[in-house]
């Protein structure tokens, strides 16, 4: 297809979309989120598929919502419902990519700011450059932390750093993110890329519907008694055991060689 504001491709396994426009620090808007409806989509439903890392062109990951696009300029001298972009791109975004069918790997390259940072954070593994940062900006112009920040901040720094990056709306450096564990890694700039190339492919052989099970695991444990979520766990373990890739997995144990995982 013909994306104006993305790229995507699939090979061996391997989904990469990348948020292109870099001259406007590939931040979002109405046609962006169109868009990535209909590559989402695409990942959800072809079964080639077995990862999807997203990135960013350019100098940055994503710098938030464009703050020119048409949806959020004044009609009339009234004033934008953000409320209603905010319920109508940014939820079913991270939605989709909380219910997708595949892990995903956010490679963050620069900047990733508001709406960009939240983004990231809704992969299964974030990994970023050095020289990366991410900022919640929101409280400069007046909003709060969006796109699921408010959710996902506390759970991974704890209520005291995440309060505070959202306040103060001070940048944090991706090696400081790493050591706060709000990121998976940081990576030096020049393996950067090879870095991501090198967890693409561990992650596009492994057996896909328990990397996916997992996530949905322990996104549903705070909302758990420990019995809950022991049923939870049960539940899984008793689905994964039925299926090829664990009959597979035993196998290459037993034969003392690698397995070839196919997903199913």
């Amino acid at each position: 297809m013909n994306f104006q504001t993305i790229t995507f491709t699939v090979d061996t396994g391997i989904a990469r979309l990348t948020l292109n426009r870099p001259d406007k620090l590939n931040s979002f808007t109405g046609e962006m989120h169109d868009e990535l409806r209909v590559v989402l989509d695409m990942v959800q439903n072809d079964p080639a598929v077995r990862v999807l890392v997203l990135s960013g062109a350019g100098r940055a990951f994503c710098a938030g919502q464009d703050l020119a696009d048409p949806e959020m300029q004044m009609i009339a001298g009234r004033m934008p419902d953000i409320g209603n972009v905010v319920e109508r791109n940014y939820k079913p975004l991270i939605l989709r990519l909380q219910n997708l069918r595949v892990p995903t790997i956010a490679a963050v390259n620069g900047i990733a700011a508001g709406a960009g940072a939240s983004l990231a954070l809704a992969c299964d593994l974030v990994v970023a450059s050095r020289s990366a940062s991410f900022l919640q900006a929101f409280s400069k112009i007046g909003l709060i932390p969006d796109t699921g920040g408010t959710w996902f901040l506390p759970q991974r720094v704890g209520m005291a750093r995440a309060m505070g990056l959202a306040l103060l709306a001070d940048k944090l450096p991706a090696e400081k993110a790493a050591e706060w564990g709000l990121i998976w890694e940081c990576a030096e700039d020049a393996d950067f890329a090879a870095r991501i190339d090198t967890l693409a492919k561990q992650l596009s052989t492994a057996p896909t519907k328990a990397l996916v099970r997992t996530r949905q695991a322990m996104h549903a444990a705070p909302g758990h008694t420990l019995e809950q979520q022991l049923s939870l766990e049960g539940g899984f373990m008793r689905e994964l055991g039925w299926s090829p890739d664990y009959a597979e997995g035993v196998a290459a144990f037993m034969e003392k060689r690698a397995p070839k995982f196919t997903g199913e």
